[in-house]
């Protein structure tokens, strides 16, 4: 599996940066695959928006990638997937809970005491989400990277980068984002199916 290819399918349209960020590679090594993913047609640059995307045919070499990847380890992944959608509601009520608080008013961050008990849920939360990314990464390596991410996300945001929560494009909450439509992509599940 590409991993720059499998970045852009998890992320849409970016740049080489959020790219290594996703991958753990440098910069200049995601920039050459780039160039090398281009000139074999599985990618494109818009200069109007700066991002590199997937073409067609990128998305359908990125799904067989995660579809020959996908061989031996299917039953394991899909439990860890079923532990994932247990934790991703609890998630997506956090976030709400650090930005929008109780009454409908904008979490200012003012008051560190709510910052401080919200902030102790998503240390209790990330203890639980680290255990099913490990039972992930059992099944396939790779997402052993999201651990790191998130764990490092948590820790700047504890450090007071408070926007290193919900509020950026390298958050905890952007990288579970990712994390979801990695596993959605690995197992070939339509993100709006039903």
């Amino acid at each position: 599996m590409n991993p720059v290819l499998h970045a852009l399918r998890c992320v849409g349209s970016t740049s080489p940066t959020r790219v290594s960020w996703f991958t753990g590679l440098a910069e200049s090594d995601v920039e050459s695959d780039l160039i090398d993913l281009a000139v074999a047609g599985f990618v494109s640059y818009d200069r109007a928006f700066g991002a590199w995307s997937l073409t067609d045919a990128g998305r359908l070499r990125d799904a067989a990638d995660t579809s020959a990847e996908l061989s031996g380890m299917r039953p394991a992944l899909a439990a860890a997937f079923e532990d994932f959608l247990v934790l991703n509601p609890e998630l997506l009520d956090l976030c709400t809970a650090w930005q929008i608080r109780s009454g409908g008013t904008v979490n200012d961050h003012t008051d560190t005491a709510y910052d401080a008990r919200v902030l102790a849920l998503f240390t209790d939360f990330h203890a639980r989400a680290v255990v099913v990314i490990a039972a992930l990464a059992a099944a396939a390596p790779r997402f052993a990277r999201y651990s790191l991410r998130l764990t490092s996300a948590l820790g700047l945001a504890q450090a007071g980068e408070l926007d290193r929560l919900a509020d950026s494009m390298d958050s905890y909450h952007a990288i579970w984002a990712e994390l979801h439509e990695d596993l959605l992509a690995t197992q070939g599940i339509a993100r709006w199916s039903g």
